[in-house]
């Protein structure tokens, strides 16, 4: 079997304040193994994003637990957390965040930037050899302006990469883009999976994210209701 990357156990999130303080997760048990790529589907408001940003530490639950690579984020100081997040984590969102003033490859090394590395030849040419994964070989001195919205969001894949993070979270990664993007970004998950065994967790609307996935698990009020192994497509 392979090890587990993720796991949750018991996972109890509310938000708000008096009256209107609700739960928006409620007892979530959850582990996903090192190369899995998974789906997490549900309507809005289940919870899906709450769920995300528990699992990789943007968060912190009112009850239970989350690991990764079987560290427990739980009691450890922000500072730490911080790091382990920058270390074993890799987030790509719906919008891109790229920063407008930085080129593409400047924006990819920003994760390293942030724990005092990202300078030498051999960091850049790591940011490099990421672009040109994403199918930027071209682009590594463009700015953000100089490329489309398909292109900024495979930066930010790639600069969520440049950590070689032990997960990779997706928030509605091709929200924000047409089809044809949609499916390049798409495609170039399936890829990352293939070739490098990456595991992938993505929150989607998307059905062909979900059908074409390994596994999709299903959210709905805060509980996880499905589970569904599909194996490769």
């Amino acid at each position: 079997m392979k090890p587990v990357v993720l796991r949750a156990q018991g996972l109890v999130r509310r938000l708000g304040t008096g009256a209107s303080r609700r739960e928006v997760l409620r007892g979530i048990d959850l582990e996903i193994a090192s190369g899995e790529f998974t789906a997490l589907v549900g309507p809005s408001g289940s919870g899906k994003s709450t769920l995300l940003y528990l699992l990789g530490g943007l968060d912190t639950p009112d009850e239970g637990a989350v690991e990764i690579d079987g560290v427990n984020l739980a009691g450890v100081s922000p500072d730490r957390l911080a790091r382990l997040r920058n270390q074993l984590v890799g987030f790509v969102y719906q919008f891109h965040f790229l920063l407008p003033e930085f080129t593409a490859l400047e924006n990819v090394l920003m994760p390293l930037w942030a724990r005092g590395a990202g300078s030498s030849r051999e960091d850049r040419a790591w940011g490099g050899e990421l672009l040109a994964a994403v199918g930027l070989a071209d682009k590594l001195n463009a700015l953000p302006r100089e490329l489309s919205g398909g292109e900024q969001q495979r930066v930010a894949v790639a600069r969520a990469l440049v950590n070689r993070p032990r997960v990779l979270l997706a928030d509605e990664p091709t929200g924000n883009l047409d089809s044809e993007n949609a499916r390049a970004v798409y495609a170039l998950f399936r890829e990352l999976k293939r070739a490098t065994g990456q595991t992938i967790l993505v929150v989607t609307h998307d059905r062909e994210w979900a059908e074409r996935s390994d596994r999709v698990l299903q959210l709905l009020d805060g509980r996880l209701v499905g589970d569904e192994r599909r194996g490769e497509p």
